[in-house]
């Protein structure tokens, strides 16, 4: 089987040397690969410069990316060759369009007018006091992996904080459905330590639950090899 696993986090940059981020280690990628690796299957890693990454290994391939623009032209034509998709990456929900000071937006009679603007420095001055960021949204890469691959099988993921158990499955289910994924992995920030990582994995009827990033990772392999 050829895994495709996306882990780490997306940055969006503001200039040449200032980004939007977060705090996505990519262990659960790490481990995800780890696992498929030590069953036997192909694994194709698409992660980020600052992940954490498994050791080199002959069925191991890996491709780093940075924003979500990278993201989307490195998966397509990985997702069209590949079996499964297990995309735990943490993905910018936003990109920054146009930075600039108090003083522009206050002259600024309408603010889209500073959404045709674009920042040309390597740096951008540092001078003001307040700076006003504009940002918009980006892609929802998942929403496009089965345009890419209608055959692939697809783990997604969703991540809320401090939710009860019901708001946390339904958001989950409500993802599963809208992007055609075989399963969502539910996760709780609240329920994430450097112990502990307890996740619910969601197929449309079933749901499947794990204590650690060791045990989702064979939760998930297990589901995937044996789903119709």
């Amino acid at each position: 089987m050829k895994c495709l696993i996306t882990s780490g986090g997306t940055t969006e940059p503001i200039d040449q040397v200032r980004g939007i981020t977060n705090h996505a280690s990519g262990w659960l990628g790490k481990i995800m690969a780890e696992t498929c690796l030590a069953s036997g299957h192909e694994v194709t890693l698409v992660t980020t410069k600052q992940a954490v990454k498994p050791d080199a290994h002959p069925k191991l391939s890996v491709t780093i990316i940075s924003d979500v623009a990278s993201l989307i032209t490195v998966l397509k034509p990985l997702v069209q060759s590949h079996d499964v998709c297990i995309h735990s990456m943490a993905v910018s929900d936003y990109t920054p369009v146009y930075m600039t000071d108090l003083e522009e937006v206050e002259k600024t009679s309408d603010l889209r007018q500073l959404l045709t603007k674009k920042n040309n420095e390597t740096k951008i001055s540092s001078h003001s006091d307040y700076q006003v960021l504009l940002l918009k949204k980006t892609p929802k890469v998942i929403g496009h992996i089965k345009d890419w691959n209608p055959n692939i099988k697809l783990v997604g993921f969703k991540l809320l904080v401090d939710v009860s158990r019901d708001e946390l499955f339904a958001v989950a289910k409500s993802s599963l459905m809208k992007n055609r994924a075989d399963f969502i992995l539910a996760n709780d920030l609240m329920e994430i330590n450097q112990d502990k990582h307890r996740g619910y994995l969601l197929t449309a009827d079933e749901v499947f639950e794990a204590e650690t990033k060791e045990q989702i990772a064979q939760l998930i392999l297990e589901k995937v090899t044996t789903h119709a």
